[in-house]
């Protein structure tokens, strides 16, 4: 089967005033878009074709000869991963468990939010930022362009989109309003929970 374009999880105005409907008309309607329908057409015929995303990601990610798929299976991989980690009314300081080990590995939330920021106001040119959990710590990070945590074995919590594409339209050249936004408005800490319950499942049956 090829690999499907997954539905977003809100109507696409569900996330104004932080990022619009026209915005996601053309993030999601025609960028994410053209990921997924490019992978598919470079798998065809493909001893990946029919394997999940995780799969071609896992294994072209060190193949520079596939780096054309690599890019192309990443970036339809973290923009589905990207709708989850919004949600209208999200935003502010997680809860639960993920909330105590924020406060553990970064002294404090209002810590972890700098971080984050930092990492993503600066991060040069495309790219993402990213909430994961890495030889049992969290830590904050950025990868360049397509680049994802899930191809270097990491497990990603949540992540913000730093492409130009993201934000242009509503915030012109104002990153930092944008993740601004994204922090105080629409972060999903409930996906980022179970992302963080699934992780240290995963780590403690290893």
């Amino acid at each position: 089967m090829p690999i499907e374009m997954p539905s977003l999880p809100y109507p696409p105005n569900a996330l104004e005033p932080q990022i619009s409907a026209a915005t996601l008309e053309v993030h999601y309607g025609k960028h994410h878009r053209a990921y997924v329908d490019k992978t598919n057409l470079l798998v065809a015929g493909t001893e990946l074709a029919g394997r999940p995303l995780e799969d071609v990601i896992a294994m072209t990610a060190s193949r520079k000869r596939k780096a054309a798929l690599f890019n192309n299976a990443a970036q339809a991989w973290n923009h589905g991963f990207l709708w989850n980690s919004m949600t209208p009314g999200g935003g502010g300081e997680a809860k639960g468990a993920l909330a105590d080990r924020i406060k553990s590995d970064f002294n404090s939330f209002a810590d972890f939010r700098e971080a984050f920021r930092a990492a993503a106001v600066n991060h040069f040119g495309s790219g993402w930022t990213w909430l994961i959990l890495d030889a049992g710590r969290l830590r904050v990070v950025s990868t360049v362009n397509a680049d994802t945590p899930i191809g270097h074995g990491k497990l990603p919590l949540l992540t913000l989109d730093l492409w130009e594409h993201a934000y242009y339209l509503d915030y012109k050249n104002r990153r930092p309003d944008y993740v601004d936004g994204f922090l105080d408005k629409l972060v999903n800490w409930n996906f980022a929970e179970r992302n963080y319950q699934q992780a240290i499942g995963r780590k403690a049956a290893e």
